[in-house]
């Protein structure tokens, strides 16, 4: 089903939950046995927010991104415009940002905008580029917008930055600085699949057959509205408490040196309510807390014992506070 011709900006959570159940089954048709992995996703997409996976070579990282971005258009039908960037070790700010040109015909500078002016971008392998080239991107994540000299432009809308990183290489790579970590909302893993999926891929080789076939499922102005209905969703004040005491303990815990920023708190609380629309709800659930808490607050925790998972620490949190509500 098509969503979103002719959709008002807020809709009915079952328009909204539509869109996202259509996004999902749309993605699902290339990335085989990862129905939780793509709730996360759509969930994180619809709150607003960038989105870092993380995981090992050939698991459909960047195949994950390509078809995210087939499956909205604009209003007209057109595609989105979806970039890619291969970060480099060579690779300077201006070859994301774009530049000043001098154009000697008039005599003054136009700006040469960069591949971070689409509507997706796949910033591919983004831990290979030095630190001064990450930071090109706090700006644009954090306000949608480029400043180069003088003058901002501003980004399209929607616009999401998916980017993808090794953990297991670090000869030439570049760990991404706590706060260009902070701007992505979540950082999510593919994992292995399951042997039947495997299987199936085996097969189907479904990112060769099936990911140029991907037609889109949602228009931009649907997916503008689902947005806004899940920023709209209710929690009630035991939830909103959980939230800011599962944040707030991050930042005392023993074994924790820097704990969540309160730009972590809002993106939990977010995509917590993201969460509830893909699940077909206006409200938000204790479940829906502990379903997103580990992607959207472990990448923004250090830890003073480094074989300790910061997953399972917020796991924990999480659970702890969950248990606390049921008490009551």
């Amino acid at each position: 089903m098509f969503y979103g011709e002719g959709q008002p900006a807020v809709y009915s959570i079952a328009s909204a939950a539509g869109t996202a159940a259509s996004l999902i089954e749309g993605a699902a048709s290339v990335i085989r046995g990862k129905r939780s992995f793509l709730e996360l996703l759509v969930a994180g997409a619809l709150s607003g927010g960038h989105i870092l996976i993380e995981d090992l070579p050939g698991l459909g990282k960047t195949t994950v991104a390509k078809t995210f971005a087939r499956l909205v258009s604009r209003d007209d039908g057109t595609p989105l415009e979806f970039k890619r960037i291969q970060f480099t070790p060579d690779l300077l700010p201006y070859d994301i940002t774009g530049v000043d040109v001098y154009d000697p015909d008039s005599r003054s500078f136009r700006f040469v905008r960069g591949p971070i002016f689409a509507n997706v971008v796949l910033a591919d392998e983004i831990n290979r580029t030095t630190p001064k080239v990450q930071s090109a991107l706090l700006e644009v994540m954090a306000e949608g917008q480029v400043t180069i000299g003088s003058t901002t432009h501003a980004v399209d809308d929607p616009f999401i930055v998916l980017a993808t990183q090794n953990p297991v290489e670090t000869e030439g790579t570049f760990p991404l600085p706590a706060a260009q970590l902070d701007r992505f909302s979540m950082r999510l893993s593919l994992g292995y699949p399951d042997r039947d999926s495997e299987r199936m891929i085996l097969v189907e080789d479904p990112s060769v057959r099936e990911l140029p076939n991907v037609r889109p499922v949602a228009t931009s102005s649907a997916f503008r509205a689902a947005r806004e209905t899940a920023a709209a969703v209710h929690c009630e004040s035991s939830i909103l408490d959980a939230v800011s005491d599962i944040v707030r303990e991050t930042r005392s815990h023993r074994g924790v040196s820097l704990g969540v920023s309160p730009r972590g708190g809002l993106h939990f609380l977010k995509t917590a309510k993201a969460l509830a629309v893909v699940r077909g709800r206006d409200y938000v659930i204790d479940e829906d807390l502990a379903a997103v808490g580990p992607a959207v607050l472990a990448h923004r925790l250090k830890l003073r014992d480094p074989r300790v998972r910061p997953e399972s620490l917020i796991r924990e949190l999480c659970l702890e506070r969950i248990d606390a509500i049921k008490k009551r």
